[in-house]
């Protein structure tokens, strides 16, 4: 019982540890520049989006073209380099958050909601911090090409095909969620902003033009994944940028590009006005 009691008692001190670390208002500050960087690549898929719209961009539109972009330009390696490690830390706090923040929650069902939404924050953080640090390290890669290669290899089998179509029903229901989200103004219910102020409404226009214009462009990659499974074409399978050259292609495509690429630019916007008044543990 001794033994027991003492394993008890070295847990609660490393989980008081963990939460004292989460809590700290230099790792609070560290991560709330994950939004900021998190908003910067939204901004540039944006912009990249449009160009493309109009028929002027041959960079890809996803995460390695914006980051690309930044590694091209003056210091662009050490925004890289900033950026990655503070998204690196909000990786942290959602962890910390899906763990601590758990307690808070009456009910098994709404305690398992938060913790998978939480958690599949974190691994979304996860992917553009390793993303950012690799093409600060000068070892970017071109992201659809690697989705397209990862695509075929799970094609191979039934099993495989079963996976692709389970991630292409994800994205399309994280992407209705971002729409959902969107229209009914349910991001205001996590942060906390000064009632009767003018970046309210900023707050409120970008969110639900955000959330959106995000939505639509990750429903575009669910069907694009679902039309690889079924077609057994890994090819189709080549992420975001994939599906909005397949928008373009589209009547009315141009038209479709421009919005999907306003509300990734406003989305960006709103990831920044996140990092100011979204709480932190």
């Amino acid at each position: 019982m001794g033994s027991l009691q003492s394993a008890r008692d070295g847990a609660e001190n490393v989980e008081d540890a963990a939460e004292d670390v989460a809590e700290h208002p230099v790792f609070q500050t560290i991560a709330r520049g994950g939004f900021v960087m998190s908003g910067l690549v939204h901004v540039l898929i944006g912009v990249i989006t449009l160009r493309m719209a109009l028929g002027g961009s041959s960079q890809e539109a996803d995460q390695s073209g914006a980051l690309q972009a930044v590694a091209s330009a003056p210091g662009g390696n050490i925004v890289l380099w900033i950026g990655g490690i503070a998204m690196a830390a909000l990786v942290l706090w959602h962890l910390a958050e899906a763990w601590f923040g758990a307690r808070w929650k009456r009910g098994a069902a709404k305690r398992i909601g938060h913790v998978v939404t939480t958690l599949g924050k974190a691994v979304v953080y996860a992917a553009l911090a390793a993303t950012a640090l690799r093409f600060a390290a000068g070892a970017g890669t071109d992201s659809g090409q690697q989705t397209s290669q990862l695509t075929a290899g799970l094609m191979g089998n039934a099993a495989g095909r079963t996976a692709v179509v389970v991630v292409a029903l994800v994205v399309f229901v994280i992407g209705c969620h971002h729409v959902y989200t969107g229209a009914s103004r349910g991001f205001e219910d996590h942060l906390r902003v000064p009632e009767g102020q003018q970046i309210a409404r900023a707050i409120v226009v970008t969110g639900v033009l955000g959330y959106i214009g995000k939505g639509i462009a990750l429903l575009a990659v669910g069907l694009m994944f679902g039309w690889a499974a079924l077609g057994a074409d890994p090819e189709k399978a080549t992420g975001l940028d994939g599906a909005l050259q397949a928008m373009a292609a589209l009547p009315a495509g141009g038209v479709a590009l421009a919005v999907v690429g306003a509300g990734l630019i406003l989305f960006g916007l709103f990831a920044v006005l996140r990092s100011r008044y979204a709480p932190v543990m």
